[in-house]
């Protein structure tokens, strides 16, 4: 199955943005949940190569395995001057699932607008559980394309009445009302400072380089503040000051990762909490946070992939949606690589491979 940028946007429009990120939310959580009871679940770090000027960014292969069942493998890249030099996203991928058993690929599938909807399902999922249910301020220091996605899951689970915004970019802060105006919600622009003293969850998503941060006071937090640390993706880019971690319950998403690249490159392990996962499969365990300053640390990883893609798979097949695509060698003899190739049938057909 092809799912192209394309028909991935027909599903969302046809079901509605709500109910795909409420179906991305549902699934991820039971995944992670699953993943912390056992089940055969294997998900890496992250790997690739980091680019230097001019084409400044990286290049990345995220793998997650399903044991007897399929893997996910995600080619992202990341490249912050996209938007003003190319007109592209920061963020392109393409996602492609393989059987478990035969390794025979079953879908591709455009990434772009995936990785946007898991990574705000991920902080609605972390926010869940560690955040007051009766935050109602958001705070976003950043406003690109990934801010859209965590304002509109969190509304999803909190009373949201607020977004204070901040992007160090007029352009990008200016348009960003406009963009998330269908959550009918009340934005205004605001400092760093205004959005520690006020806001219930801030989320911050930017592209600050390596060495540049923080991008947030050091100083001035609410008590009960919980911080969504989305923007973190290279070895020695952070956006949080480290009075900021110090005082808080740090949560990853994936330990491995996050003290590689994450938040968690400026914390020893003993100020390191509990994955995403165990904070989905035991909840409970972690209601004293509510009333504390936390930070879930999300440098994002191929679960959350596997996870969003299930959902749009799901669909597709609900809706009658993506394109069936024989690109894989199925030669007659599967010995000799120059016999004739089958269609999906199983009759010879013009080679392809």
């Amino acid at each position: 199955m092809l799912l192209t940028a394309e028909e991935i946007r027909l599903i969302v429009d046809k079901i509605g943005r709500d109910q795909v990120m409420r179906r991305i939310i549902e699934q991820l959580t039971t995944d992670l949940r699953c993943s912390f009871e056992g089940a055969p679940f294997t998900s890496p770090s992250r790997s690739g190569f980091e680019r230097e000027m001019p084409a400044r960014g990286v290049l990345e292969w995220m793998p997650h395995r399903r044991a007897g069942d399929s893997a996910t493998v995600k080619l992202v890249s990341y490249s912050p001057a996209n938007p003003d030099e190319f007109r592209l996203p920061t963020i392109l991928g393409t996602i492609a699932r393989v059987d478990d058993l035969t390794g025979r690929t079953t879908v591709l599938a455009d990434a772009l607008l995936l990785t946007a909807l898991r990574t705000g399902a991920a902080s609605a999922i972390a926010s869940r559980v560690l955040a007051s249910p009766e935050s109602h301020v958001v705070g976003v220091v950043g406003t690109g394309a990934q801010s859209v996605t965590q304002v509109h899951a969190l509304s999803l689970l909190f009373p949201i009445t607020q977004v204070l915004a901040w992007d160090t970019v007029p352009a990008h802060l200016a348009s960003f009302a406009n963009r998330v105006a269908f959550l009918g919600l009340d934005v205004r622009p605001a400092t760093p400072q205004d959005l520690l003293s006020q806001a219930d969850i801030i989320c911050t998503a930017t592209s600050v380089g390596v060495g540049a941060g923080p991008v947030l006071p050091d100083r001035g937090w609410k008590e009960h503040l919980h911080v969504n640390a989305v923007g973190a993706d290279l070895i020695g880019k952070t956006e949080l000051p480290r009075a900021l971690l110090d005082a808080a319950l740090v949560f990853p998403d994936h330990r491995e990762q996050a003290t590689s690249e994450g938040e968690c490159q400026q914390l020893p392990p003993h100020q390191i909490g509990p994955s995403l996962d165990e904070l989905c499969a035991r909840p409970e365990a972690f209601q004293d946070a509510i009333d504390r300053l936390t930070v879930f640390d999300s440098t994002g990883f191929a679960l959350e992939d596997h996870s969003a893609l299930d959902v749009f798979v799901e669909a597709a097949e609900e809706l009658g949606l993506g394109t069936d695509l024989a690109f894989e060698c199925r030669p007659q003899d599967p010995l000799d690589p120059y016999s004739r190739h089958l269609d999906a049938g199983g009759s010879p057909d013009s080679l392809r491979a």
